[in-house]
């Protein structure tokens, strides 16, 4: 028994060794882990999040590789090489950009867990909508245009604003909201400048506001699932300086339940009967639109980004990362407590969000004290004074982050949005000074 981690996020809050051995609130006794703990990792994203370069010793691991990137071409044959020298038998990936190839490292060994069909349809937009609309799950217009002319067309059918992303695309990353012809055209232009691409999705913009259900499934079974509502535009990561806040929905909000039972819907369009996708983590947006419709964007068979671990821990004491680790590692979940509803999903015990602001480019010149106030759950600094950063690179290039809790919505946004303002008023970024280098860390 051994696992293979592909692990794309900061280090410091995953101790995987930690989690297997039982190290976590509800798993009872600690019971070490018997096999070998392999992980390539990312560093640029442990580096992005001002975290020290993690050895193996240090974290009890067998092996640790560290790859500027895991985008790196590299990376699938060296996994595959070390899976069989560790003879490993579960795969473990928590990144959207990850879970394919863990996907494919198990079907190509003969391993439990998810294989590629199984993930295929939370990877594919293209096939995600349209299993979606099959089973009468309101999707917006899309298409996948070979090439530039059908990707006007579908603009001129459906009139701007349209939007362009990448059919296997996260974090909001090569995401454009297109809003007039001039920029159409220069956009078509550029995307399809080598030639035709079957792998770019146009969708019919949809107004609203974005909302998002996270959850947890247990051997196939919904056990805990909320959903909140950003209070700002994914897309607007590198322009926007502010505090961007992100809350739960009270118990009593009409669009708690629609919320819920859309996405029980979703995931059961998703994962027909045979799937290997037994427990997982998922984390669906939906766009709520002025005239109260309910329009899939689209889902993930893992867990969100930011913070929202950290929220779903504070309303249901259930640490995600800890559940899906195990799950993958074929290995006992810690025990979930707590009042069920009438669905039988859990109850959550009060109101949590998040307010984050992102990197900007410069050098940092101040940074905000770490709040003392008892309701603040965790706050997370990714830079360093006298630091030079670049600007966000995606919709989870955070600079700072913070989860808060209350018995209420109402109370929750009023705190976030008071503590969001003065973490951005004691944030200081400069330009960079002529004598010092940009790529400056």
């Amino acid at each position: 028994m051994s696992v293979l981690v592909l692990h794309r996020n900061p280090f410091a809050a995953f101790p995987y060794r930690r989690w297997l051995d039982g190290d976590a609130p509800g798993l009872g006794e600690r019971t070490p882990y018997p096999g070998d703990v392999v992980v390539l990792a990312a560093r640029d994203k442990i580096l992005s999040a001002g975290e020290p370069l993690p050895s193996a010793a240090d974290h009890d691991l067998t092996h640790l590789e560290l790859f500027d990137t895991l985008d790196d071409p590299a990376v699938p044959s060296r996994a595959l090489a070390l899976a069989e020298r560790h003879r490993v038998t579960h795969v473990i990936a928590h990144h959207e950009a990850d879970i394919a190839l863990a996907a494919r490292l198990r079907e190509r060994l003969g391993l439990d867990g998810a294989w590629s069909a199984d993930i295929a349809p939370f990877r594919d937009k293209a096939l995600m909508k349209s299993l979606a609309r099959r089973a009468g799950i309101e999707v917006a217009a899309h298409a996948v245009p070979p090439h530039a002319a059908e990707a006007r067309d579908f603009a001129a059918r459906h009139g701007l604003p349209v939007v362009l992303k990448n059919r296997e695309g996260y974090n909001s990353i090569g995401l454009t909201v297109v809003t007039d012809q001039d920029t159409l055209e220069s956009q078509t232009a550029r995307a399809y400048r080598d030639g035709p691409r079957r792998d770019l999705l146009i969708e019919a913009y949809v107004p609203g506001r974005m909302c998002h259900v996270d959850g947890l499934v247990v051997d196939g079974r919904t056990v805990a699932a909320w959903p909140s509502q950003y209070q700002y535009d994914l897309a607007s990561f590198g322009v926007d300086p502010g505090p961007r806040v992100d809350l739960t929905l009270d118990v009593d909000d009409p669009l708690t339940p629609r919320l819920l039972a859309l996405v029980e819907r979703t995931l059961a369009a998703l994962k027909p009967a045979g799937s290997r996708l037994r427990t997982h983590a998922f984390h669906a947006e939906v766009f709520h639109t002025p005239d109260d419709r309910l329009v899939l964007c689209e889902i993930a068979c893992r867990s969100g980004g930011a913070k929202i671990r950290e929220v779903f821990e504070v309303l249901f004491g259930i640490r995600l990362a800890v559940h899906v680790t195990r799950a993958e590692a074929g290995l006992g979940l810690p025990e979930v407590h707590g009042a069920v509803d009438e669905r039988g999903l859990l109850r959550p015990r009060g109101m949590s969000g998040q307010v984050l602001t992102m990197k900007r480019p410069g050098l940092v010149r101040s940074l905000p004290a770490v709040p003392d106030e008892e309701w603040v759950r965790g706050f997370w600094l990714f830079a360093e004074e006298g630091q030079v950063i670049a600007p966000a690179s995606g919709s989870a290039d955070f600079l700072t982050a913070t989860v808060g809790s209350a018995p209420t919505r109402a109370e929750c946004e009023r705190r976030l949005r008071d503590l969001g303002a003065r973490v951005h008023a004691a944030t200081k970024i400069v330009p960079v000074p002529e004598d010092r280098p940009a790529d400056a860390s």
